[in-house]
């Protein structure tokens, strides 16, 4: 081989390992430690997190700012984010309810729960300061088919800047998601209290017996008395 051709063809092979793009990195969330919340709260399911379209994606929104989305598509999540959000907040919520036996509606666990969790994710990135935020919907209703709702909020929760790079952005958010499942926790143990009261008031009614003698009465609107419904 002439030695132009060689050099040639040694110059064009470093161009193309220099345009070779690296390998991207991959980040996860961690669960992060919390209070404990005394709760009557049996099993609770966390059904699949929603997740703001913008945010379904495999790389990490790093910012959203001026109408703009800062994505690295070098900045990459171990796992689908909705999935990543649900897997961390049982475990933070088991942490926080230790008496309780709490999973995911997309495991392997198909036992009916007492209460259920819906979460909705609005916002979940740094703002043009570097601040990230989370914004989220939340609902806890009885288990079983009805959906009776126990409670809804909005919750909203701020962490100041922590520095550049995505890893500091990552446990940002592992502590947000952290105060998400402190929220959740207070919320299923007061919705845990409030149905051992109800089911206590029920008990004490039917042990009382009927007040109306041989009349019949309808159900009222909240079903038949003792049925242990929650409004």
């Amino acid at each position: 081989m002439r030695p132009a051709i060689a050099a040639a063809l040694l110059a064009a092979a470093a161009e193309l390992a220099a345009c070779t793009s690296p390998d991207p990195a991959y980040y996860t969330l961690q669960p992060v430690p919390g209070p404990a919340v005394p709760s009557a709260v049996g099993s609770v399911e966390l059904r699949r997190p929603g997740l703001a379209g913008y945010l379904d994606r495999s790389d990490i929104v790093l910012k959203t700012a001026g109408y703009q989305l800062n994505v690295n598509s070098q900045l990459r999540w171990g796992e689908p984010l909705g999935d990543m959000i649900g897997r961390v907040l049982v475990q933070d919520l088991s942490q926080r309810l230790p008496q309780a036996s709490v999973f995911a509606e997309s495991g392997a666990i198909t036992a009916e729960p007492q209460l259920r969790v819906e979460v909705d994710v609005l916002r979940f990135d740094a703002d043009a300061s570097g601040a990230v935020v989370l914004d989220a919907q939340l609902a806890v209703e009885r288990g079983g088919g009805a959906h009776q709702p126990l409670s809804a909020r909005r919750f909203s929760m701020i962490a100041p800047p922590g520095g550049a790079g995505a890893a500091n952005l990552v446990a940002s958010m592992s502590g947000l998601l952290g105060g998400l499942a402190d929220q959740v926790a207070r919320d299923l143990g007061a919705a845990g209290l409030q149905a051992r009261g109800v089911m206590r008031q029920h008990a004490s009614h039917d042990a009382a017996g009927p007040r109306w003698g041989l009349k019949t009465q309808a159900p009222n609107s909240q079903g038949m008395v003792g049925s242990g419904d929650i409004t």
